[in-house]
């Protein structure tokens, strides 16, 4: 596992996002969401109340 500046341990997908954020943004990685045109809240929610039901 990647350690930070003070030795701290981080987790490796966080370094692999940022990674691929920065890629998205100079245009060397296509950026692929599927908009299925529904609110991220509202899904999220009915996550939440599905889990707990």
């Amino acid at each position: 596992m990647p350690t930070g500046p003070k030795g701290q341990k981080r987790p490796a997908d966080v370094i692999g996002n940022a990674v691929r954020v920065m890629r998205i943004a100079t245009g060397e990685e296509a950026d692929d969401v599927i908009d299925d045109g529904k609110d991220p809240l509202r899904k999220r929610l009915a996550q939440r109340v599905e889990r707990s039901a």
